[in-house]
């Protein structure tokens, strides 16, 4: 059985051009609507982010808290050993029968006060750390509670603005995907290079009295009969933008 072919649907330049100033349209909607929301997304990205940081910090900072206070409760285990081993060297002083035994115990009794001096010294010196760190979670956690509520509001706004207005931008966007397939994909692509080097996201400009609606450069009169006689595509010469009758705005206004 003969497979059937798959039927294309040729679209004329007029067809085009009506369907890039309907995409430009709905676009220039989309645009308005996330005028509205201005930086605030971006602000809203920026305190999570910062928020998240915060968190990973004093997560840090617990973990350093935590292994210093495990340090701590292994050098006071070792000073009891070592003070038991001192009171057991000292016990055996009283029964030493000779000169040799008294230094070797005298010497581990040294070295064992050594020791706890030493332990002593390094849970000083940690518990100073601690110290610093608490004093830092706490500066890090009254500026993650400080961020949090901004954060929190701004959150708040973006949510009231995004759910007043999702329903026209999910709307509108199915629109302009409609609207792009009656552009060929080159066409297509032109455009949305040209919206995006465009500050005010307009690719899809009319004639108005005998000038570039977007840059208002004179066009040339022979220019403008192409133009109106919606034959091919043409840009402007200065801004690069493509160029529509201004009837043919008036025509879809109708």
């Amino acid at each position: 059985m003969a497979k059937k072919k798959a039927v294309t649907t040729e679209f004329s330049v007029e067809d085009k051009l009506q369907a890039l100033h309907k995409l430009q349209s709905i676009d220039s909607e989309i645009d308005k609507i996330r005028t509205v929301r201005g930086e605030l997304p971006l602000e809203v990205q920026d305190l999570e982010d910062d928020l998240k940081g915060v968190e990973t910090r004093i997560e840090k900072i617990d973990a350093d808290i935590t292994d210093k206070e495990s340090f701590i409760s292994k050098r006071k285990l070792a000073i009891k050993e070592a003070e038991e081993l001192v009171k057991k060297y000292n016990k055996q002083l009283e029964s030493i029968k000779n000169n040799r035994e008294y230094d070797s115990l005298s010497k581990e009794i040294e070295f064992q006060n050594l020791e706890i001096e030493l332990a002593n010294k390094k849970i000083k010196d940690n518990l100073s750390k601690i110290e610093f760190l608490n004093e830092t979670k706490a500066s890090s956690t009254e500026h993650y509670n400080e961020r949090k509520d901004i954060f929190e509001e701004k959150k708040k706004e973006l949510d009231t603005i995004i759910s007043e207005t999702e329903k026209d931008e999910k709307s509108l966007l199915k629109q302009s995907e409609a609207a792009q397939k009656v552009v060929d994909e080159r066409l297509l692509s032109a455009y949305k290079r040209i919206r995006t080097n465009s500050r005010n996201g307009l690719a899809v400009v009319s004639v108005d009295r005998d000038a570039c609606g977007g840059c208002f450069s004179k066009i040339p009169p022979q220019r403008q009969l192409d133009i109106k006689a919606h034959k091919k595509v043409i840009v402007c010469e200065h801004c690069g933008r493509i160029l529509i009758d201004s009837q043919m705005f008036e025509t879809e206004k109708a």
